[in-house]
């Protein structure tokens, strides 16, 4: 009877994870990548030495398409970039966007790359992008960040101060003409649409960046209590389709946990606010997809940090902290796939060397590593609230972790358990967590960051 009781105590301790294996991990960084040369070779080599399975690239419109329509296609870069990323054993995903060059625009007069590109000319991009990639890549993504005007425009139409959304309703008609062309050209493709900003606006000027959950209720033709539309821009409405939907959840100066208050908004720690206005559209047909409830596939998040960006930068303890625990957040959530890092190296400053660029990088413009890159292969998290620690072996070279506790007032640290990691490497324990006692756990030869119960 002993015998049986240890060995049942024993499979407690070592047993398997209840929770369905997490996301993949994915890295964003095209500036890096795309230059190619040693820089780019370096960079691959690291993200393979931390566990990144997978790599997001701009299929950028106007970098491959000529500057007329009779020129010719420049794909070298992008060729390298894919070629580099699959002989390094990992998988990319394109996303295949805007702008384009002025040519493709429908109201080319204007000057503006990004003004209401036509989308039977996209639909004939996107098929020659899936046509040349179709024995390399799986998955492709329908434009990026739609919801601002950065990415496409004009977001609204604006009579005296009334606006009225334009933008949802020119990437509906992108999203229908490039879907079915990416398929056509490699009928196994994964497609995502999406890959919206986490916030935006109140729509006041013609590019007044949209909320993305406003912004998916116009793509979808209902209104604020999800009732049809039928007027308007939505007259002859068809149903936009995806395999997935892609989102980019940066907190900016939010932790990980915080909730942005504006409900349209929505941060990594309200992720259930886009599933919920996902299954309502799903639900009401007016987002049609292949599976029954639509996956999250998180091609970007990132904290910039200060130093160096002054005005939107968390210092470089909390990024360090705040990756991790954002981690977490994204493991939680069932529906995510994938959860990418985005930057791994900072972008360069303006001139004045006061803004501009995007400083989310684990490692400084030079070269230089941030505190989060020493924990970015093993973050982890304590939720006291569950009881539960959490953590991921990105490397996937164990699978197992030792939990070790310290207790307030001691110098030594005592393994208190051993715990199973899943196929991408997470493991989470729910447990008594000690008031004042620091955590860690260790494997494959490294210790995570310390993480102290309140």
């Amino acid at each position: 009877m002993r015998l049986l009781l240890a060995v049942f105590a024993a499979l407690l301790v070592f047993s398997a994870p209840a929770h369905a294996a997490g996301p993949q991990l994915g890295i964003a960084d095209d500036r890096l990548l795309l230059q190619g040369g040693a820089e780019a070779d370096k960079a691959l080599l690291e993200w393979q030495q931390n566990g990144i399975q997978t790599v997001r690239i701009y299929a950028l419109w106007s970098r491959v398409a000529p500057s007329s329509p009779t020129g010719e296609y420049s794909w070298d870069q992008l060729d390298h970039a894919v070629n580099r990323v699959v002989g390094a054993n990992m998988k990319p995903i394109l996303t295949i966007t805007g702008p384009g060059p002025l040519w493709v625009s429908r109201r080319s007069e204007r000057g503006e790359t990004r003004y209401d590109p036509d989308p039977k000319l996209f639909a004939e991009y996107a098929r020659l992008v899936a046509e040349r990639y179709a024995d390399r890549v799986d998955t492709y993504i329908v434009w990026n960040e739609p919801n601002l005007g950065g990415w496409l425009r004009p977001q609204a139409a604006c009579f005296g101060k009334v606006c009225n959304s334009v933008s949802p309703h020119l990437y509906r008609d992108l999203v229908n003409a490039a879907y079915p062309a990416i398929h056509g050209a490699d009928r196994t493709a994964k497609v995502l649409i999406g890959a919206m900003s986490s916030r935006g606006s109140r729509l006041t000027t013609e590019n007044s960046n949209h909320t993305p959950l406003a912004f998916l209720r116009a793509l979808g033709c209902v209104d604020a209590t999800f009732k049809k539309q039928s007027n308007g821009r939505c007259k002859g409405f068809k149903a936009p389709q995806a395999d997935g939907f892609a989102f980019h959840p940066h907190g900016v100066l939010a932790a990980p946990e915080q909730v942005f208050p504006n409900k349209d908004d929505v941060s990594i720690a309200s992720l259930s606010r886009l599933t919920s206005t996902l299954d309502k559209l799903q639900k009401a047909k007016r987002l049609k997809s292949t599976t029954s409830k639509l996956g999250l596939y998180l091609d970007e998040f990132g904290y910039q940090t200060n130093p160096p960006d002054k005005f939107a930068g968390i210092s470089l303890a909390q990024q360090d902290q705040w990756l991790q625990r954002a981690a977490y957040q994204a493991w939680r959530n069932p529906r995510v796939k994938l959860f990418a890092q985005y930057l791994w190296y900072d972008e360069p400053r303006s001139l004045n060397n006061e803004n501009g660029g995007w400083q989310s990088g684990l490692r400084f413009t030079d070269g230089r590593a941030k505190p989060a890159l020493k924990h970015f292969a093993m973050p982890f998290a304590l939720d006291a609230g569950k009881g539960r620690l959490w953590g991921q072996v990105r490397t996937r070279e164990t699978r197992s972790v030792k939990v070790q506790r310290k207790l307030a007032g001691s110098s030594s640290w005592k393994t208190i358990g051993t715990r199973k990691t899943d196929s991408q490497g997470y493991w989470s324990w729910t447990t008594r967590l000690t008031v004042g006692a620091s955590y860690r756990y260790q494997a494959a030869g490294a210790t995570s960051a310390t993480v102290k119960r309140q």
